[in-house]
């Protein structure tokens, strides 16, 4: 796998965990306050799960071709279990250069 194309493939599973991460939290409050209905927890835990494997995945195999360090590592993989910390670590890995940034196309 190529540079690029992990860093492309690690962005886009890292936005899909948090927003998987948004689905399951309204899901649960939806279940837990207005104690309404269980329906939001039974489609986005699934769902959850499924996305949050598929990061830890990708993140190992971006670390992998893109040579992180054992602690960005860890830290890829910590940023999983917050809710949203999968877009932090994201933003703070393309700033620190340790993910390529996208370039733009010239028209």
């Amino acid at each position: 796998m190529n540079p690029r194309a992990a860093a492309t493939a690690f962005r886009i599973v890292a936005v899909a965990e948090a927003c998987s991460w948004i689905g399951l939290l309204v899901g649960m409050f939806v279940k837990y306050v207005p104690e309404t209905t269980e329906l939001g927890v039974k489609i986005f835990g699934p769902i959850h799960g499924g996305i949050f494997v598929a990061y830890v995945v990708v993140a190992l195999v971006t670390a992998r071709v893109l040579r992180w360090s054992i602690g960005t590592t860890l830290l890829a993989l910590i940023a999983s279990i917050p809710p949203l910390a999968t877009v932090w670590f994201e933003r703070r890995a393309t700033r620190a250069g340790q993910l390529p940034r996208s370039e733009a196309v010239a028209a």
